[in-house]
């Protein structure tokens, strides 16, 4: 069955290079506007060998990378402490809603009032997109523990900490993974985003360079390798969780099957 969708996606995704290759050379598109395949290979491949791009790659896996740990490991803390505390999460819960909803390019002004082009500007963005994913699975995951393990937890004497290594994380773990698998996407897209609006030196950057110096079809490549990066975080996160959760039923019947 793997053999078979792997099949299936090399012929799709052959299938689609193919369609680009042939819709400007037939005129279904321009060709100044949307370049063959062949083209953005090409491109793809000058853009490889060129010292610069490595740098910008380097940049934007830098703020995507601390962006995601800061966030990560406040909405893990928070979303702790917040559930834990009694009355915390009822007395913070209108706060939560009212600035979740927020979209983070809205603080781009802010951000850029703040710190200009530099990686802070970035990190604030990604911080603030990638927290949310975090928390509210957090939130979600604490809420499932069962109380009557935590009771009997608590029956054997176990202290807060043991209660919490013990009861409350192996229930949550779930929940976390996914809030970080999500937090890992919501983190590249700010990254680029940020890159490409404010000129925080990255793939972004280049990319806006690339269309203001109408060199379409690097813009196109560089895009590519956006793409490509978010689908190697993509399969490095799934893997992670994998590896995390290998004790966990979801897991193992994936295994299995």
């Amino acid at each position: 069955m793997k053999g078979a969708n792997s099949a299936l996606g090399t012929a799709g995704l052959a299938a689609f290079l193919a369609l680009g290759e042939a819709a400007p050379r037939i005129g279904l598109v321009k060709e100044a506007y949307f370049p063959p395949t062949s083209r953005i290979a090409g491109a793809l491949g000058d853009e490889l060998s060129d010292a610069a791009f490595w740098t910008a790659l380097g940049d934007t896996l830098t703020g995507w990378a601390v962006g995601l740990a800061i966030a990560a490991c406040a909405g893990i803390v928070a979303g702790v402490v917040i559930s834990v505390v009694p009355y915390l999460r009822e007395a913070s819960a209108s706060t939560i809603e009212f600035l979740r909803p927020i979209p983070s390019v809205a603080l781009i002004p802010l951000a850029v009032l703040l710190y200009g082009n530099e990686l802070r500007s970035v990190l604030l963005l990604v911080v603030y997109a990638s927290f949310w994913q975090v928390l509210i699975q957090t939130l979600y995951g604490v809420q499932d523990v069962d109380p009557v393990a935590d009771e009997t937890a608590r029956s054997y004497g176990l202290g807060p900490w043991a209660r919490i290594r013990y009861v409350l994380w192996p229930t949550a773990l779930p929940y976390v993974m996914t809030g970080l698998r999500l937090a890992a996407a919501v983190a590249l897209i700010l990254t680029i985003t940020a890159e490409l609006v404010i000129g925080s030196p990255g793939l972004g950057a280049r990319i806006a360079i690339a269309q203001n110096s109408q060199a379409v079809p690097d813009m196109y490549a560089l895009i590519v390798v956006t793409g490509l990066l978010g689908l190697m975080i993509n399969v490095g996160a799934r893997s992670v969780e994998r590896r995390a959760l290998a004790w966990h039923q979801s897991v193992r019947g994936e295994v299995a099957v």
